[in-house]
């Protein structure tokens, strides 16, 4: 039975790794702004009493992020497992409109949230011998596109953030990998109504089944990955 600590755990993606661990047995620390969308999203995944927890936090403020880390532990137990999908974008502005505030707010959301749950966590799972580490970034990191320079720069620093976490701690036990994604198909319109433009996108659930996936001791050897999901786009 592991700790797994779901930031962002209200969405959609979330939502999808928070059901996939707890049938797996695991205890859950649902992390968000919001209790009562906490409350809701494990009241419809059927969360039984003891296996979660909702935890009140705004992960940008480091503080906050260390009593989230220290209330997951004194509750659950040690934190085993991070999945780290909190939203947020802005875009629409070209870059000489950027303004250097809208920057901030992204790298507060992505960047600085990230680092302040990893500082929390790692020292824990190193000691330890055993822990896993797992974000989502958006494909269009590797392909920027016009008019996302906040987001784009944020993501981008988030992605390198963790990738030199995963060289600093390989070897300890603790993995660090990204998933790529294009966007997540939460209506699963990919189904429902094939086009081009949603050929690539990825499923709540199979964005939960990789995370999960990569959770396992059989993943070990994989770290410092950014995994693409978005293998359906036709080739160029």
């Amino acid at each position: 039975m592991r700790v797994v600590f779901i930031s962002g755990a209200t969405g959609a993606a979330g939502r999808a790794a928070a059901a996939r661990f707890a049938a797996a047995g695991d205890r859950l620390a649902l992390v968000g702004t919001d209790l009562d969308r906490l409350t809701t999203a494990a009241t419809e995944l059927g969360l039984v009493e003891g296996g979660w927890r909702p935890v009140v936090a705004d992960l940008r403020e480091e503080a906050h992020a260390q009593a989230a880390v220290a209330e997951t532990e004194a509750h659950l137990g040690p934190v085993d497992i991070v999945v780290h999908l909190v939203g947020g974008w802005a875009g629409g502005t070209p870059v000489v409109q950027t303004e250097r505030a809208g920057v901030e707010e992204m790298l507060a959301q992505h960047l600085w949230s990230t680092l302040a749950v990893v500082r929390a966590v790692v020292p824990g799972m190193t000691a330890r011998g055993w822990g896993r580490i797992v974000a989502a970034v958006p494909s269009s990191i590797l392909e920027p596109a016009p008019k996302m320079a906040a987001y784009g720069i944020a993501k981008a620093a988030q992605d390198a953030l963790l990738r030199t976490l995963a060289r600093e701690v390989a070897g300890a036990g603790v993995t660090v990998n990204l998933l790529s994604i294009r966007q997540i198909d939460v209506l699963h319109e990919r189904e429902t109504d094939p086009l081009p433009r949603n050929a690539a996108w990825t499923t709540p659930d199979e964005v939960a089944a990789t995370i999960f996936s990569l959770c396992s001791d059989e993943a070990a050897a994989i770290t410092g990955a950014r995994i693409p999901l978005d293998g359906r786009r036709a080739s160029s």
